[in-house]
């Protein structure tokens, strides 16, 4: 399966908060977007593996992912090591994404910042032909994705664009809310985390309108590229009418 884009974050939920109307926005474009987890979120305070892979796919299903997968690296042990480059490097060969979305570089979480270390290092690698690689016993052709770009999580950065999502914003809402173990539920007995407070999704919504205004859209999702970004005409651009 090829796919047009390859969005890669480090615990289940975590592309939904951060790029998730941006994927929606890309399949109701006509682009293929397949999604990928490092970890099985297992360390976090709510809910179970098992039940976070359901909430993975149900969200997957929301987004319009064609597919999406997990390299099952152990939850607060992410490292940009032999085995895991490898795990990345066979995921971006078999999919051959022209664009991957990743972590921003540095952020509260050492998984966020590692996995970007790890998709940056991947990204680079699984291009080169003496690394030998094989996928049901035959052997992958080496592919280097266009660029990758990099999302927002905790701490914010100067973005280099911002993806107006106005028009799938209720859809990403309704692929956070899949997570339904992770955020607020005034039933729930579980520990209160960051995440499952009240006013959690509040914020979020506070952070996508700030970056929509920016552009002059109602929502929007910041990214990072340290590749210049060109344009073919200065009239594609969205601009907030100052």
């Amino acid at each position: 399966m090829a796919v047009d884009v390859l969005a890669i974050g480090s615990h289940p939920d975590d592309i939904e908060l951060s790029c998730g109307g941006t994927i929606a926005k890309l399949v109701n474009q006509g682009f293929t977007v397949a999604m990928a987890d490092a970890t099985e979120g297992e360390l976090g305070t709510r809910g179970t593996k098992e039940v976070r892979a359901q909430e993975s796919e149900k969200a997957a299903k929301v987004l319009g992912a064609a597919t999406r997968r997990n390299l099952r690296i152990p939850d607060g042990s992410v490292e940009a090591n032999d085995e895991n480059i490898r795990k990345t490097i066979m995921l971006i060969r078999e999919l051959q994404p022209k664009i991957l979305l990743i972590p921003h570089s540095l952020d509260r979480h050492p998984d966020h910042y590692h996995t970007h270390q790890l998709c940056k290092e991947a990204w680079f690698f699984s291009g080169l032909l003496k690394i030998e690689t094989k996928k049901d016993g035959e052997s992958q052709q080496p592919f280097r994705p266009d660029n990758y770009f990099e999302f927002m999580q905790w701490y914010e950065f100067q973005p280099s664009f911002i993806v107006d999502i106005s028009e799938t914003w209720e859809t990403k809402l309704e692929a956070i809310r899949a997570h339904s173990s992770q955020f607020h539920d005034p039933k729930s007995k579980e520990p209160e985390t960051r995440l499952s407070r009240p006013e959690f999704l509040e914020l979020v919504e506070v952070r996508a309108r700030n970056y929509g205004r920016r552009i002059g859209a109602k929502y929007g999702e910041p990214f990072f590229s340290y590749i210049p970004i060109g344009v073919k005409s200065v009239f594609d651009l969205v601009m907030n009418r100052g």
